[in-house]
C-alpha cells in the first residue's frame, strides 16, 4: 500500500467516524476489527497487530 493509498483508507476511515457518530464510533471501531481480523485469517498476525495498536495507550 502506498502512501496515498494509507492516507486515502485513514480519510475514509474518519469520514465512516464521523458519519456513524461519537456515541456509535466505538462500536464501529469493534465491527470494522472484526471485519479486519476475519480478513486478515491469520491468529498470529492478529494477535500482533493487537499488541501493536495497545502499545503506547494509557491503561
Amino acid at each position: 500500500m502506498t502512501d496515498s493509498d494509507l492516507d486515502s483508507v485513514y480519510t475514509r476511515l474518519c469520514k465512516a467516524m464521523t458519519q456513524v457518530g461519537e456515541a456509535n464510533t466505538p462500536l464501529f471501531l469493534a465491527r470494522f476489527a472484526m471485519l479486519a481480523i476475519d480478513t486478515i485469517d491469520n491468529s498470529a498476525i492478529a494477535l500482533n497487530l493487537i499488541d501493536d495498536a495497545s502499545e503506547g495507550m494509557p491503561e
